[in-house]
């Protein structure tokens, strides 16, 4: 059976319950509709549409100059329909006005939990009859089972699916009409019903006469645009109002136009086509995600043709793999190019049946600028390093908070709310209880949501929706973090290497526990299928070395490289101190009568020599039973330079041995030949920055 899903309002789902392969063997071609176009009586208007109460027609002249979201030109229309501005002002006044009276009178009756089901199921009816726009404020919400409660959640999901068509000959008149070909010469086949239906428009099934691919056929409900560019007009000046009461620091309008402007470019199959054919060489390459293809050539501002896709919904499957192919996915289209799904609702992410992530509809998009880009990437990685001062510029940079704003006041804020978040580490850290919890600091400290936020923010937060309807644990910022981390350590943006500069030596001193925990989260980034459903077993200290190897050694990883080779210069250049002070010391004590030896070693040699133990277990893939270095420090204090030599001693002990580093070197020929003349190049390089070190160390010593 071929299924066809997408329920956001330009997009459709219909299940395998439905009755939607049309195109069987045994079914006949429609024949030509006639050319002429006919005029549509009253009962040729769907239920849908007579409910919304505001039927009514746009001139040409009206409906053209609509054709791209303008406040100004949508205003100077209704100002002169003032009865249909007040009408419908009236109608969403009164249908709202009633619901909240009825949950009030529970309320004072002690019925509110009775009720209550049945209060959701009226909410989902009034959401119908006031069209297209509430149904996708309403859409917005319906993925966050941990948001909304359950039977508000089941009767929101059905505004995804169960919408009334319109009549079939006028969706075929408009194909005639906007392709100028009688339907018998586009098609060889189509459907005779809609195989779904949503707010603004429906899909038929149809087999292309040209090349015989089944495709999906969306054909734009009559009068959408004229119904939604008034709900926004009304949505706009409601905004202000609120805005100027004071509920609210935000630029409410601000939000309402970026949503409004995604919205009236998906009501643009021709701008969607183009979406779905850019997001489709941008990611349909991606491991396990499939994206349609668009047929452009029969395709207009009112008609969509694109490849047929076969699936189920994603949320309905159960399938944490394509979640996390899914995080993968939204991680590239937000940090990587920019260019992202913006309405990635339940409907529009399937599972094909050969186990593939489908991507469908493509109407609302959103482009996430560079600077943006980095500016999130540094958020995520100072919150999860707890680096709150970092995180408050963050939040200028990102526009939540204007330049002069109290850095301080903020830092102590965030460091309030974000600490127990983050303490149990980042693979618990919940994308929605971080959004929770900053509400009542967003409204204290005066954050501005910035425009462009609420499609981000939706982008993330479904995915996560999706997962924990079927895994209550499951964290989507702990699936992205590892690929930030990745991302971190090879990106080459000025911005991003200063941060990871900046993340990794603190004040001066080399912070080799966050360069450990970014290179460890990295190495979880991974999206084939076996290695997500399970984890590596006998041979994890091997992967984990040619991970690491492969990573640090391709052009890539050079930044990395470049700090690990001069940190392990300072290592043995250190190593090379506590060695001599340990052989002076054994050959001090054997002499009778000898003064007491005291150690070279300064703390700066000390603490270059535990870091320098740490990256050997790093490189080495070995982690060994004891105390980390930390852990060293703290029970053996370097209050004097005797301690350094026993610290010193500690750690030689606790270094891995040969014979347990001997065989992880078994990695190195399975690597790529290039990776492998990379590495004999590194002795080289590494002598002559411990030369250079040692050099200037003694004569310093000798001379200063």
């Amino acid at each position: 059976m071929l299924l066809y899903s997408s329920p956001s309002l330009n997009s459709f789902l219909f299940n395998s319950n439905s009755n939607s392969n049309f195109l069987s063997k045994n079914h006949k071609s429609l024949k030509s509709a006639p050319q002429t176009l006919r005029v549509v009586n009253n009962n040729d208007v769907d239920a849908f549409t007579e409910k919304s109460g505001y039927l009514f027609k746009l001139s040409s002249t009206e409906a053209d100059s609509l054709n791209d979201y303008d406040l100004k030109k949508i205003a100077a229309i209704y100002k002169r329909k003032p009865f249909i501005l007040l009408r419908r002002l009236f109608q969403i006044g009164s249908t709202f006005g009633r619901w909240l009276a009825a949950r009030y009178i529970d309320s004072i009756t002690e019925k509110s939990d009775l009720m209550f089901k049945i209060r959701a199921a009226e909410l989902r009816q009034i959401l119908l009859e006031l069209g297209p726009a509430y149904i996708k404020i309403a859409q917005a919400v319906s993925s966050r089972p941990d948001l909304i409660p359950p039977s508000y959640l089941d009767e929101l999901s059905l505004l995804q699916d169960r919408i009334a068509p319109f009549s079939t000959e006028v969706a075929l008149n408009t194909i005639e009409q906007e392709l100028g070909l009688p339907i018998d010469m586009i098609f060889s086949e189509i459907s005779p019903e809609p195989t779904a239906a949503a707010s603004l428009g429906q899909v038929y099934q149809a087999r292309l006469r040209s090349n015989g691919q089944v495709v999906a056929v969306k054909v734009q409900r009559p009068g959408v645009q004229a119904a939604i560019s008034l709900d926004i007009l009304i949505l706009h000046f409601m905004a202000g109002v609120v805005k100027k009461a004071g509920r609210f620091n935000s630029d409410l309008q601000a939000v309402v136009d970026e949503w409004a402007s995604s919205l009236f470019r998906e009501m643009d199959y021709i701008k969607e086509a183009k979406n779905g054919l850019k997001f489709r060489k941008l990611y349909g390459g991606i491991q396990d995600v499939m994206v349609p293809y668009m047929y452009l050539e029969n395709t207009t501002r009112k008609v969509l043709v694109m490849e047929w896709i076969e699936g189920e919904k994603l949320s309905e499957v159960k399938d944490l793999y394509l979640v996390e192919v899914g995080v993968y996915c939204s991680f590239n289209q937000l940090l990587e190019y920019g260019f992202y799904h913006a309405d990635p609702h339940p409907g529009n992410l399937l599972r094909t049946y050969n186990g593939k992530l489908a991507y469908i509809d493509f109407g609302m998009m959103g482009e996430f600028n560079q600077e943006f880009r980095d500016g999130f990437i540094e958020a995520c990685l100072h919150l999860v390093n707890r680096d709150f001062d970092a995180l408050a510029k963050d939040f200028v940079t990102l526009g939540f908070l204007p330049p002069t704003s109290d850095k301080e006041g903020v830092t102590k804020a965030l460091t309030g709310v974000f600490q127990n978040a983050v303490a149990k580490g980042v693979s618990n850290i919940s994308f929605g209880d971080l959004l929770g919890n900053l509400g009542t600091t967003m409204y204290k400290l005066k954050f501005q949501i910035p425009s462009y936020f609420s499609l981000v923010i939706r982008s993330v937060a479904v995915l996560e929706g999706i997962a924990i309807g079927f895994n209550p644990n499951y964290k989507v910022l702990g699936s992205t973090y590892p690929w930030i981390a990745r991302k971190v350590l090879t990106d080459s943006s000025p911005q991003l290497r200063s941060s990871l500069q900046a993340l990794l030596y603190e004040k001066g001193v080399f912070r080799i526990d966050r360069l450990e925990s970014l290179l460890s989260e990295s190495l979880r980034a991974r999206t084939e299928r076996a290695l997500v459903k399970s984890q590596l077993e006998d041979n994890d200290s091997k992967v984990a070395v040619k991970q690491i190897l492969s990573f640090t050694l391709t052009e890539k990883g050079a930044f990395v490289r470049e700090i690990l080779l001069q940190e392990i210069a300072k290592g043995l250049d250190a190593f090379g101190l506590a060695t001599l002070d340990y052989l002076t010391s054994m050959a001090n004590t054997s002499i009778p009568f000898a003064t007491s030896y005291s150690s070279s070693m300064t703390e700066e040699d000390m603490m270059n020599l535990r870091t320098f133990r740490r990256l050997m277990l790093i490189l080495s893939g070995f982690q060994k039973n004891g105390g980390s270095p930390v852990e060293l420090k703290r029970t053996v204090p370097s209050k004097n330079q005797n301690m350094h030599s026993e610290e010193a001693s500690l750690i030689f002990y606790q270094f891995p041995s040969a014979e347990e580093i001997l065989p992880l070197l078994s990695v190195i020929p399975e690597l790529p030949p290039e990776l492998q003349q990379q590495l004999l190049l590194l002795p080289a390089d590494l002598a002559g920055r411990l030369i250079s070190r040692v050099t200037a160390r003694t004569i310093r010593r000798l001379f200063l």
